[in-house]
């Protein structure tokens, strides 16, 4: 057999061969073509977003549904998850109103991962739309929580103050407005606003030490004194609550809102997400109304 290998002088064809240059081959349907110049190597997002784009159609997707989502994720911790589903929440809303929750939303979520270039992009997002003074006012002031982890405290009071001038019945927004100003030493008009946030039900106890940190800036003394011993008492029965609940609980973690980081030992705070249904934009949003005008502003 040998013999007759080496007796074979057989020519192979080789072939056409390829066109120079020639079209690679790949089984990829061709929405999936994507320019490789243009897309971040560490981009796990790209084909599912492409496919988005291309296989899915605005109307075949339940918006709302797909906000629920993001917020069972937040519900969970899974925040990158968050970020991702808010997005295409906004990318498939047809109500501006939905997107710009949307867009509140992802920038709690990258808030919460600390993504600070990102959550201050999202927020800017949400305020470009404008489409509820609610939401608007929501996103003013976690853009002001994030700019102040950034670096950027002259912008972050601009957008506290900028909160509380679209909704004056924004709590959160005079808290964090109230931060800012002790932050910068006006020590006075920071009481004012604290105060603002109290008579609109924001009272606990990070609100009172705050509170107290700054009734001491003024020099009063006895008075924040009063104040940080109520705020341990308060902080000392929610703990005890807390247990309470999670041994009838049988040890599971009790449930609740996620809620955006802040500074530690009181002060600057991300709006809290509501807690029956992790809300979207922030637990005061359902009892903010205009026509309830009991309560006054100084």
């Amino acid at each position: 057999m040998t013999d007759r290998e080496g007796d074979r002088d057989h020519e192979f064809s080789a072939g056409e061969g390829f066109d120079d240059p020639y079209d690679e081959f790949d089984l990829d349907p061709p929405e999936l073509d994507v320019d490789p110049s243009k897309v971040d190597p560490v981009d796990s997002r790209v084909v599912s977003d492409t496919l988005d784009e291309h296989n899915i159609g605005s109307d075949e997707v339940d918006a709302t549904e797909l906000l629920d989502v993001g917020l069972n994720y937040m519900q969970i911790n899974r925040y990158e998850q968050a970020t991702e589903a808010f997005e295409r929440t906004a990318n498939f809303a047809e109500d501006d109103r939905l997107e710009q929750e949307a867009w509140v939303n992802k920038g709690i979520a990258h808030a919460e991962l600390e993504e600070w270039d990102r959550a201050i992009g999202a927020h800017q997002e949400a305020i470009s739309i404008d489409a509820s003074n609610d939401h608007t006012a929501t996103a003013e002031t976690n853009l002001a929580y994030a700019l102040w982890e950034f670096g950027e405290t002259a912008q972050a009071l601009e957008h506290a103050e900028r909160a509380v001038e679209l909704d004056e019945r924004f709590a959160e927004g005079w808290f964090n407005r109230a931060f800012f100003l002790s932050e910068r030493g006006l020590s006075e008009e920071a009481l004012h606003c604290i105060d603002n946030a109290i008579r609109l039900g924001l009272r606990n106890a990070k609100i009172l030490e705050e509170k107290a940190h700054i009734l001491e800036d003024l020099g009063e003394y006895d008075e924040a004194e009063e104040i940080a011993e109520e705020a341990n008492e308060m902080r000392e029965r929610a703990e005890q609550d807390v247990m309470q609940e999670r041994m009838e609980g049988g040890g599971q973690a009790v449930g609740g809102g996620q809620q955006v980081g802040g500074l530690g030992g009181g002060g600057l705070d991300g709006v809290d997400l509501a807690e029956e249904d992790l809300g979207s934009l922030g637990g005061p949003e359902s009892d903010r109304g205009d026509d309830d005008r009991e309560w006054e502003l100084e």
